[in-house]
């Protein structure tokens, strides 16, 4: 590479509205938020990222000071030739930072989404889309499926609209009860298509009493995988007993930060799907590793994501960099910060997305139409 150095970096912070809340064990959303992020080199190359701020949202602006204030100064100035070595040095300084102030979840975030503004600058500068920058060969579509669907009859509403969307895998939100969860997932059961999937997501909201009373509940419904029935924090004890009665394989991931507690959950052998979240912790310098590893343990890595349209493409790429059987978290929830960013670069078609053309990311975001829903822009030079 050009021995360029990272000279600008740029946060921008947007809120919009949502006419239809989306609901979760833990909470319900009624405005989304996204944090993008632009980092600009010495030669005037640019990349995009995006830092997680789904939920509290609250937060988002504070990720983005953290980011300006607390993680660029740590990069600005210093060469971009070794992305994963910058970044493993970041992660490193943070870890006191982390430890005072409590903020461990906000500071990995803002750290991510300058990895993945990195990793997308360097592969628009090699003229390689970034899926191929990360390592891939394969560029045939990548299998996706519809995420976030809310409870009750919007589950059964939404998988007939994503459905006719293009998609053929769809994952159902639990936790709110048996007379709920089962009422939600049995109409879409019901008229479940063949090759079709379904999954649950319970976010965390079981105990270890009511996970593995519900768990053995859900075999009637032949499921793709359970997501997070127990806090992620949860000792390998009780996702033991967990494991034990579940009649579909285990998902966890999201709510992880670094390589060991990974390695730890897929050494493990209790949890098939493997699902770090790159605007989360790691960007591709720290998820690579993960995906790679679980692969190898025959895990199946699908990446987690529900944001805006820049940490969508991130979560794409790097799916397409690794492959395996994984699927590709998609938002069914209509949010205009991921909208208004992809445009008709991103869509689904038998189930499956095309990958984009062109350099990294393949799209030059134009934020230009979501001004009048920033809140915050912050910039920040070497």
């Amino acid at each position: 590479m050009s021995g360029a150095t990272l000279a600008r970096v740029e946060a921008h912070v947007f809120r919009t509205p949502i006419a239809e809340p989306v609901r979760t064990s833990f909470g319900t959303m009624i405005e989304r938020a996204a944090v993008f992020v632009r980092v600009e080199d010495s030669d005037g190359a640019r990349g995009w990222g995006e830092i997680w701020c789904n939920f509290p949202n609250a937060a988002a602006e504070h990720r983005a000071l953290l980011f300006a204030d607390i993680v660029a100064p740590r990069a600005l100035g210093r060469s971009l030739d070794d992305p994963v070595g910058l970044w493993g040095e970041i992660d490193r300084a943070l870890h006191v930072l982390r430890v005072q102030s409590g903020d461990a979840g906000a500071l990995s975030a803002a750290a991510a989404g300058l990895d993945l503004a990195i990793h997308d600058l360097r592969a628009r500068k090699r003229g390689l889309p970034l899926w191929r920058a990360l390592g891939g060969t394969d560029d045939s579509p990548v299998p996706a499926y519809a995420s976030g669907l809310n409870p009750g009859r919007a589950a059964y509403d939404t998988v007939g609209r994503m459905r006719t969307a293009g998609h053929r895998a769809f994952k159902i939100k639990v936790g709110f009860g048996e007379e709920t969860d089962l009422g939600s997932l049995r109409p879409v059961r019901a008229e479940l298509r063949a090759a079709e999937q379904l999954m649950v997501d319970a976010n965390q909201g079981w105990d270890l009493r009511t996970a593995c009373a519900m768990a053995p509940k859900l075999a009637e419904f032949g499921l793709g995988w359970i997501e997070e029935p127990l806090m992620a924090d949860r000792p390998l004890s009780e996702w033991t007993q967990v494991a034990a009665v579940t009649p579909a394989r285990l998902a966890v991931g999201e709510n992880l930060r670094g390589a060991g507690p990974f390695q730890d959950m897929i050494d493990s052998g209790l949890f098939g799907v493997i699902q770090p979240d790159a605007a989360k912790w790691g960007g591709h310098s720290g998820c690579l590793p993960v995906a790679r590893a679980a692969l190898a343990a025959g895990r199946t890595f699908c990446p987690h994501f529900l944001g805006g349209g820049i940490g969508l493409l991130h979560s794409l790429h790097l799916l397409a960099a690794v492959r395996g059987p994984g699927l590709l978290e998609v938002d069914a929830n209509p949010n205009p910060l991921r909208e208004g960013i992809l445009q008709d670069v991103f869509s689904v078609r038998d189930g499956s997305v095309t990958l984009p053309g062109g350099q990294g990311l393949g799209l030059e975001p134009d934020i230009k139409p979501l001004l009048t829903l920033r809140s915050l822009h912050i910039e920040r030079r070497a």
